[in-house]
């Protein structure tokens, strides 16, 4: 049996030796960019059709196709402070910007949360004349608390 960090190692070397993208990845699935990726590294389960997909276009076995179809244990960090550079940015931005994230949803929405499970993902590369820059969209369904 493959287990789920095993079969995104797989992944990430069958792209590279397929020079499959993500993008074709998705397209293939039928399901969007974002959440195919996050899928492919051990975030999501994957409907039996999809893995099946995912796996031929990959190269990669029935064992990948099963680990993908298994329920995840969610969280991606191996510590508690990610050393990788990009993902290093990200955690630098919810340091820096995450009280003013949360008072803006709070003074806009209420007392509540954005959802991370009713959620869309988006990342885009847009032109600009000072260098290309980066748009991250985080969209998650507002859950307000409910005391009672």
């Amino acid at each position: 049996m493959v287990t789920k960090q095993e079969a995104a190692a797989a992944v990430r070397h069958a792209k590279v030796v397929t020079g499959v993208t993500w993008a074709q990845l998705a397209q293939a699935v039928g399901r969007p960019l974002a959440w195919t990726t996050a899928a492919l590294l051990g975030q999501h389960p994957m409907s039996k059709d999809e893995a099946a997909t995912a796996a031929a276009l990959l190269e990669l076995g029935e064992d990948a196709a099963l680990a993908f179809q298994q329920q995840p244990t969610r969280g991606a960090l191996d510590s508690a402070v990610p050393v990788d550079p990009t993902i290093y940015r990200l955690y630098e931005v919810i340091q820096v910007y995450g009280p003013t994230v949360k008072e803006l949803i709070h003074e806009q929405c209420g007392d509540g949360i954005m959802s991370a499970i009713n959620f869309r993902l988006d990342v885009q590369r847009v032109p600009d004349p000072a260098g290309d820059r980066v748009v991250i969209t985080l969209d998650g369904k507002y859950l307000p608390y409910q005391w009672e």
